[in-house]
Parts: C-alpha cells; sequence; structure tokens
C-alpha cells in the first residue's frame, strides 16, 4: 500500500508544472553558480601563483635584511567554487616587514566594490532560499488541496491508514525535490574533473557533508509544509502560514541571532582590536626600553672612577658575557 501511494505521489509532483519549473530553475541556478566558481577559482589561482612567484624573486635580490619587504599571500581554497563565505571580505595578502603589523588586506570587493552590493549566487545561497521556497510550493496543499478537491474521502474510503498516507506524501514531496538538485549537482561534479581543480579527500569530504546538511534542511521544510498543510482546513491559509514561516526562519533568524548573540556576547569591534594591539605594542616597547637602561646603568655603574682606556678594556673583556 505504501509503495502504491509513493508512486502515486511521485507521478502527480512530476507530471505537476511545478516540478518542470523546480528542475529548470534549480538546473540554471547550480550548473550556472558551480561554472562561476570554477572560474572565479581559476583566476584566483592564476593570480595566487604569479603573486607568489614575483614575491620570491623579489625576495631573492633583496641585499639586506633592514630593507628586506616581502608579501604572504592567502592561497585559493576549492571549496570556494560551492560556498563563497568570507572568501570575497578578507583580504588576499599581507605584507610581512619590521614596521607594520601582519594583517590581511586587499579583499576581491576593494578591487570590486560592486560586488559587495550583489553578492555571488552559491549552493549555499540556493539551497537556503531557493529550494527551502520550492519546498513549501510542493508541499502547502499536499493535504488540504486534496480536501478541497474532495479526493482526500475516496482515498480514505479504501482504509489507507494515516501514518501510510502522510509518510507517502513526505517521501513523494522529497523525492520530487531531490531529483531536481541531485542532477544539476551531479553535473556539478563532473565540472570538478573536467576542470581538474585539485580536490583532496577533506575537500571531497566537506563537500558531501555540505550536500547531505542541504538535503537535511529543505527536509525540514517539507515537513513543515505537511504539518501546516494537514492542520489548516484551506490551501490559502496553510500558504499564508508557512509564508510567513520561511520570511522568519530564513531571512529574519539568521540576522537577529547575530545581533542576539552580539548584545550576549560582546565582540570587540576592529577598531577595539587595533587599539589594544596597539597599547599591546605600547607597553612591550616601554618595557624593553627600560630593561635596556637599567641594565645599561648596571654594567657602567663601577665605572665612573676609571679613565677611558681602563673602561674601553673592561668593556672589551665583559662584552662577550654581556652578550649571552
Amino acid at each position: 500500500m505504501l509503495k502504491i501511494l509513493i508512486e502515486k505521489e511521485l507521478k502527480a509532483i512530476i507530471l505537476s508544472p511545478k516540478f518542470s519549473a523546480t528542475f529548470s530553475v534549480c538546473a540554471i541556478l547550480i550548473v550556472l553558480s558551480v561554472f562561476i566558481g570554477l572560474r572565479d577559482y581559476q583566476a584566483a589561482v592564476a593570480q595566487y601563483e604569479t603573486a607568489t612567484t614575483l614575491s620570491n624573486q623579489e625576495m631573492r635580490e633583496q641585499t639586506s635584511w633592514m630593507s628586506l619587504n616581502t608579501r604572504a599571500y592567502r592561497e585559493p581554497d576549492p571549496m570556494q567554487i560551492f560556498v563563497a563565505g568570507v572568501q570575497n571580505d578578507v583580504g588576499r595578502l599581507s605584507s610581512i616587514n619590521a614596521f607594520s603589523q601582519i594583517k590581511l588586506e586587499n579583499s576581491n570587493y576593494s578591487d570590486e566594490p560592486i560586488f559587495a552590493v550583489f553578492r555571488f549566487i552559491d549552493l549555499t545561497f540556493i539551497v537556503q532560499i531557493v529550494l527551502s521556497l520550492f519546498a513549501i510550493l510542493f508541499t502547502y496543499d499536499a493535504i488540504n488541496g486534496e480536501r478541497e478537491g474532495g479526493t482526500l474521502q475516496l482515498t480514505f474510503a479504501n482504509a489507507v491508514p494515516r501514518v501510510q498516507y502522510i509518510l507517502a506524501k513526505f517521501i513523494g514531496s522529497w523525492l520530487g525535490l531531490v531529483l531536481p538538485l541531485l542532477i544539476p549537482l551531479l553535473i556539478g561534479l563532473l565540472l570538478l574533473l573536467l576542470f581538474r581543480v585539485p580536490m583532496t579527500g577533506d575537500h571531497w569530504a566537506k563537500l558531501f557533508t555540505l550536500i547531505g546538511a542541504s538535503f537535511l534542511y529543505f527536509t525540514f521544510f517539507i515537513a513543515l509544509g505537511l504539518l501546516v498543510s494537514a492542520l489548516t482546513k484551506r490551501s490559502t491559509t496553510s500558504f499564508m502560514f508557512l509564508l510567513v514561516a520561511w520570511v522568519t526562519l530564513v531571512l529574519i533568524v539568521p540576522r537577529a541571532g547575530v545581533m542576539l548573540a552580539g548584545q550576549i556576547t560582546p565582540v570587540p569591534t576592529v577598531a577595539e582590536i587595533d587599539g589594544q594591539r596597539e597599547g599591546y605594542a605600547k607597553e612591550r616597547w616601554k618595557q624593553h626600553m627600560d630593561a635596556l637602561t637599567e641594565r645599561w646603568e648596571e654594567r657602567n655603574a663601577g665605572l665612573q672612577n676609571l679613565t677611558a682606556e681602563e673602561r674601553e678594556a673592561f668593556r672589551d673583556d665583559h662584552s662577550w658575557d654581556w652578550m649571552k
């Protein structure tokens, strides 16, 4: 009985316009995001290799340690193809010398500020925004829609257990949303192999963990949609409830959570951290200079009554011990 119900639900979903729209949107967005991520990653790798080679050449040409000034570059991560994160916000390089602090600077957005307004579309954005919305569109009328159409009474007239009916609705909706996601993901993985991206075992583990977490994410919204559809009598009512829940959970809660966490545990700003670092550096420099002054006074305490030649001879005799 359960198999028949799942086949019925899956067939209804595949033949519906919602499935065609979902498959088209997911295929275009996922393949396009992976392709753009690959191109950006290749450009970042080429820039990293060129800059590293130039920095190493400049180091070999230096003739004085005091004038030595090099740069350390952040190596691109293959996972940025799927998850941009703060990859474009943080700096790409840091100057290393005796006079400046080690700090990442010169991010991608500093070169192209317009990209900071229009963020890149990656896999996390597609799953978080698009797939969660599609999960609601798949399930908001899954149960109350049949009640309104009169097919729900016909279904339960055949002595169908309610548990199997709900489970069939859940599995059918889940498979109907997984198929439009799975095929573009396989194409994206094929693009990784074609472009010869150096993926290590750790990278593959992270990628499959990301895909598994994505499945769990929209599974929650499928279950939520079925729950609201079963508790409401009209599909319009369930759609309004689910739309409000989607806006709250996807758009409001993450931002409100960050603000609430900042209120519970205050995080120092960049200016405060720089001020603390500068104050610590000044304090350490003062301690160092005081120690040098005290040591110099101790060494020269008994030299006031000596002649210049005797002082020079004394310093020559004890210079090696002072350097220890």
